[in-house]
């Protein structure tokens, strides 16, 4: 276990709000090893690491394990404390979770990503760090050594949008559509692999494109088993839409967010999922069309 140069961890002490848990600090975590879990709601990395952060959590808890999961949102709306403690009730997280919504903490810990992983021993230094997905049975050893126990791993298996991705099958990238990181936007059309197009009136923020009314729709031609969209919302009342796959409803191949006629509804913002495939995966073109105006769209993920 790398010795991480012996730093202290950082308090807690930027918090905006604590969900599960009064805010801790020194005192209630002297003589506890620690995980320290960043991560923001959309963010489908993070979402296929819960799985393991909530297990350990489960199973180290009696042997002294502290678990604080810290949300730091990427995008603007993840800033409101009623969709971090729905997403914390959805993935069943019963461990303390530090709001930052100022980018304190994050900042403290010098941290740039989601998910980041910091573990901390029972004298507060910070003794080993990872960052995004897998090296799991590496990261339980490194908490059973801070404990000083040894036993197997826990058994541990994501369903839905935590279901390790399909990495064999998984050609298409992380897709950012506002103009700050947008990219490879080109007409619906004439989309090639990992190429977008908007069709309707939309309005290209910063973050996000919004759209202006109703009957927009988004197409993507991608390669992979899943496909998710991060949507929010600028109206009140839910936004219907439809998915369809190279121009046909995806049946069998639907998300959890669509049935298989393709009908899906936006309530509220987080990460939708799509389109699941189940075999043959080969490239597809995936089109959204939104039967309201209000619908926001960020960046397209894929597993």
């Amino acid at each position: 276990m790398a010795l991480f140069q012996r730093l202290r961890m950082p308090t807690f002490a930027g918090a905006t709000a604590w969900l599960n848990s009064e805010p801790l600090g020194p005192e209630e975590l002297r003589g506890h090893a620690v995980v320290v879990d960043f991560w923001t709601l959309t963010c489908i990395n993070w979402l296929r690491t819960e799985p393991h952060v909530r297990a350990w959590s489960q199973a180290y808890r009696d042997d002294g394990l502290i678990v604080v999961g810290v949300h730091t949102p990427e995008f603007s709306f993840e800033h409101d404390i009623e969709l971090v403690r729905q997403a914390t009730e959805d993935r069943a997280i019963d461990y303390p979770v530090a709001l930052d919504n100022d980018y304190a903490i994050w900042s403290a810990f010098d941290n740039h990503y989601w998910p980041a992983l910091y573990f901390v021993d029972t004298d507060g230094a910070i003794r080993d760090q990872h960052f995004g997905e897998g090296r799991y049975e590496q990261s339980e050893r490194v908490i059973q050594r801070l404990l000083g126990v040894d036993r197997d791993p826990v058994t541990v298996r994501g369903d839905g949008v935590e279901a390790e991705a399909d990495w064999g099958n998984l050609r298409s990238p992380e897709t950012y559509l506002g103009y700050a990181r947008g990219e490879r936007l080109a007409a619906p059309d004439r989309l090639r692999l990992n190429a977008w197009g908007l069709t309707g009136k939309w309005t290209t923020g910063a973050e996000n494109v919004i759209l202006d009314e109703a009957g927009g729709s988004i197409s993507y031609r991608f390669h992979a088993r899943d496909a998710h969209l991060v949507l929010s919302q600028t109206t009140q009342e839910p936004i219907p839409f439809r998915v369809v796959l190279d121009g046909e409803a995806p049946g069998a191949s639907h998300g959890l967010d669509v049935d298989a006629d393709g009908n899906g509804v936006l309530r509220g913002g987080r990460l939708y999922q799509l389109v699941r495939q189940h075999d043959g995966i080969s490239e597809r073109t995936l089109e959204i069309t939104f039967l309201e105006r209000g619908a926001e769209a960020y960046v397209f993920t894929f597993g």
